[in-house]
């Protein structure tokens, strides 16, 4: 080991897969290797979706030291398969972390679920000081989508195994405040946790005007007003409405609905878009991260849904690209949570609420008229749009929240004076809740 405080991420995917958590975890990595940290990863080699990459087992990646094990590679095609290679990357993470190197802080993510518990069994058994990158928050999640039962047996043991090891972390960072409270429920104590969003780069995701976006041609979307979904179609997340709109404009001659991404609700949604012999709708696979820019700029209002159970369980991280192509959001989801407070905070959309719609087609309606306007107000747009953007520059843009990481772990090892005084602070939202932070 060197000189320099070492740190472990662990996490199932990093780059080159497309994985979500890969994509920021990379980028963290890379960001603290540039600026003089030893960083290594440990991760997996299989693909977010399925099958496995062609990767080295180790290699040094731009300055970071990589490290995949073998694990299956069922995929996400079915629950067995994902829960087969939750298991197997968990027990390679845990004899890792037990007869491997020492390093002065482990951060884990949270996927695989539960992954910080070996983490905490490591730090009883060892001594290994750790931290998690709380990217969503188990089995609460299972619990919500009903996988299992909330007041069940299995629920209260894996809920107590979670919560040991969220209690036992040195620190834990959030995506938001509605996130955080849930933590602190866990008996984490209000100085360990820090609340630092998730982000896009300013240089990869950027507003493209349609005459100077190649993909417009290619999808066929000329002088349309496009509406979005882009990501992954997932079990938290709620489409009745969104879909319900879709059915409502089908005929109409210039608003068109775009799926891009996949995830278990997609197979839902094609069937739903098919029974009703759907005309302006398409559904569209991942495009390369290169071309992300492009992609979202298709759109000429983004959706994000949310179901009510998810609210401080997940904080979807695809606002953070709609701000920086500089679109309007419409989220379909509670109004108490992370994403919508900071849609209707600094005014970058429109929120429809279903629990104070009174019914789905009462929210139908609303996700309607909330479409219609923003089709009909075109300055509208825009302005929320520019908003969107200047508070994706200020707030969630990679730079500044990775330097608050950097921040934190030359705290955490006791090298706070190293961080070089010509940096502004954090922003409200990344203090601790001693901050009382207001916005995701």
């Amino acid at each position: 080991m060197s000189e320099e405080p070492s740190f472990l991420f662990v996490n199932q995917h990093y780059a080159p897969d497309l994985a979500a958590t890969a994509q920021q975890l990379t980028d963290l990595a890379e960001h603290l290797a540039e600026e003089d940290f030893e960083v290594h990863v440990l991760c997996g080699r299989g693909h977010y979706l399925s099958g496995e990459m062609d990767v080295p087992a180790q290699e040094t990646r731009n300055g970071v030291e990589v490290r995949r094990v073998g694990t299956t590679a069922f995929g996400r095609d079915s629950r067995l398969g994902r829960l087969t290679d939750y298991a197997s990357f968990f027990v390679q993470v845990l004899w890792h972390l037990l007869t491997g190197p020492r390093y002065d802080r482990v951060v884990t993510l949270t996927t695989p679920p539960l992954l910080p518990v070996a983490a905490a069994l490591v730090s009883v058994l060892r001594g290994q000081s750790y931290g998690i990158w709380s990217m969503d928050l188990h089995p609460e999640a299972e619990a919500a989508l009903g996988m299992i039962e909330s007041g069940g047996l299995l629920n209260r043991f894996l809920r107590g195994l979670a919560d040991w090891s969220y209690r036992r972390a040195d620190f834990v960072v959030d995506l938001g405040p509605y996130m955080k409270r849930r933590i602190k429920k866990k008996g984490v104590p209000a100085e360990d946790l820090r609340t630092i969003p998730v982000w896009n780069k300013k240089e990869e995701v950027f507003p493209v005007s349609p005459p100077d976006n190649p993909l417009m041609e290619e999808v066929g979307l000329e002088d349309k007003f496009v509406v979005m979904y882009s990501g992954n179609a997932g079990l938290g997340h709620r489409f009745e409405e969104v879909l319900g709109a879709a059915k409502h404009f089908d005929g109409h001659p210039d608003i068109h609905f775009l799926f891009v991404g996949s995830g278990p609700r997609k197979e839902d949604i094609l069937e739903f878009a098919d029974t009703h012999d759907l005309s302006n709708f398409e559904y569209l696979p991942y495009f390369p991260r290169e071309q992300i820019k492009y992609s979202l700029s298709l759109a000429d209002v983004h959706l994000l849904t949310l179901r009510r159970s998810f609210a401080g369980i997940a904080v979807p991280g695809k606002l953070y690209g709609i701000l920086a192509v500089a679109r309007p959001v419409l989220m379909v989801g509670p109004e108490a949570s992370d994403s919508a407070e900071t849609i209707e905070r600094h005014e970058v959309g429109q929120v429809v609420d279903p629990g104070r719609q009174g019914g789905e087609d009462a929210s139908t309606e609303a996700v309607v008229g909330a479409i219609r306007r923003f089709y009909e107000e075109p300055e509208r747009r825009r302005e929320q749009g520019e908003r969107g953007r200047e508070v994706f520059l200020e707030r969630f843009e990679q730079e500044t929240c990775c330097d608050h990481w950097a921040k934190l772990l030359r705290a955490e090892v006791g090298d706070a004076a190293s961080v070089p005084s010509n940096r502004e602070g954090p922003p409200e939202e990344v203090h601790s809740e001693q901050a009382t932070p207001v916005a995701g």
